[in-house]
């Protein structure tokens, strides 16, 4: 596998006393894989990544793995919330949902499946804990978006996946409903790792982490209502799961 170096000076030092056991997958959302670099790059922006993957499957690197870099920002997964601290990133070109969100080159997936089985080798990262920047950060990030071919990744042995449930009619959970299927609801979602406390009431909250599963593991319809292929779809990611979610 054929790296370029670009050194970005914004890193610091990973705790002694956590394990890398996170891969995080963004999309760049700039005009171009340069810009993106630029940005990365730039001390100012404070923001970095270890890995770009370009259109073409150019692969960069902008940090070392043994350094934390800052791409996650506030974040939380399976009650973690220094996300940059135990995960590795990798930056995707694409222009993202502002500047022309588009498919991913089959280049480009090829060359980050060859990247995340080189991570993967190197680090303790079970398939559940592959995870898009908006599965970490939902009511701020929408990245890598419902185009990102998850199930792609999967046949490569990157990743957790099940064939999503068909889209059906039939009752929905949405937003202001509240009880018992709400609460089981809320209770899967942090069982698989999601950040959100218990509770009846299908709020604001909710919605934005049902609408970033839905991106993630049910990408054919994302609307942030739990329909019964959402809610079928996450009762069998829970039950096919590795390891526990903590």
């Amino acid at each position: 596998m054929q790296v370029e170096i670009r050194e970005s000076p914004n890193h610091d030092a990973r705790p002694t006393d956590l394990p890398v056991d996170i891969l995080l997958l963004h999309y760049t959302g700039m005009v171009s894989a340069e810009a993106a670099i630029a940005r990365l790059c730039d001390p100012s922006a404070k923001v970095s990544c270890h890995w770009l993957v370009d259109e073409d499957g150019r692969i960069v690197r902008l940090v070392g793995e043994e350094h934390r870099a800052w791409h996650a920002g506030v974040s939380c997964w399976a009650g973690a919330t220094d996300i940059n601290a135990r995960s590795v990133g990798i930056e995707i070109v694409n222009p993202g949902h502002e500047l022309g969100y588009r498919d991913f080159p089959d280049a480009q997936i090829g060359a980050v499946i060859a990247l995340a089985r080189e991570i993967l080798a190197r680090h303790p990262i079970p398939p559940e804990r592959v995870l898009a920047h908006s599965d970490v950060a939902p009511a701020r990030k929408i990245d890598p978006g419902e185009r990102f071919p998850w199930e792609r990744l999967h046949r490569a042995g990157i990743g957790h996946w099940v064939v999503p449930e068909p889209i059906t009619d039939g009752p929905v959970l949405r937003p202001g409903d509240r009880g018992a299927a709400v609460a089981a609801l809320r209770r899967d979602l942090a069982g698989y790792g999601y950040c959100l406390a218990a509770g009846e009431l299908y709020d604001a909250a909710t919605e934005m982490v049902v609408a970033a599963f839905q991106r993630h593991f049910r990408p054919a319809r994302v609307d942030g209502q739990a329909d019964a292929s959402t809610l079928r779809t996450l009762q069998r990611l829970c039950s096919t799961r590795a390891t526990p979610s903590g």
